[in-house]
């Protein structure tokens, strides 16, 4: 399960990364906004945030228990308690890290993010890494995210999920 803020890469790096695993790729925020038939702005601006999060921790949960899949998740998924308890049994947590300069530049190309429609969303993003990076750092797998090609950013991911698997392997 691919974790961090938004503009750090999940999904562009999920794609390539779930091809060489040779799993499927599922995108949750796309999930959410085919059943709900809105995006997730409208989603958020219509029902709320915490109604968008209540059912971003329903579909984590049946996409883990669906067994091995690369899952590109929401910035603030992995801020529930109860989804990280679900990760840790069925899965493997990877933290994609970017930095503040990164994620502003990759944001800005898109004006779809519910959580920086503020006046200050350089501000906003700042509060964001602050509050969720330590809690992002309780993921199994680190991996930055930097402005290299995503296709890089996928094998060093392999490199350091395979390095986690040898140690953590059942005997």
């Amino acid at each position: 399960m691919l974790i961090g803020m938004m503009g750090s890469g999940k999904t562009s790096v999920g794609r390539p990364l779930a091809a060489r695993l040779g799993l499927n790729f599922v995108d949750a925020d796309a999930e959410i906004e085919a059943a709900h038939r809105m995006t997730i702005p409208e989603i958020f601006a219509r029902h709320g945030e915490t109604y968008f999060r209540d059912g971003e921790r329903r579909l984590l949960a049946r996409l883990l228990a669906k067994g091995p899949k690369v899952v590109a998740t929401g910035g603030g998924a992995f801020m529930n308690a109860e989804t990280r308890a679900r990760v840790a049994e069925q899965g493997v947590s990877i933290w994609l890290k970017a930095d503040f300069d990164v994620l502003i530049r990759r944001v800005r190309r898109r004006a779809n993010r519910p959580l920086l429609q503020t006046p200050d969303p350089e501000g906003a993003l700042r509060k964001l890494i602050d509050d969720r990076y330590p809690t992002y750092a309780l993921a199994d797998v680190t991996v930055v995210s930097d402005e290299g090609p995503h296709e890089m950013v996928a094998a060093e991911t392999i490199r350091a999920l395979m390095s986690y698997l040898n140690v953590h392997a059942v005997p």
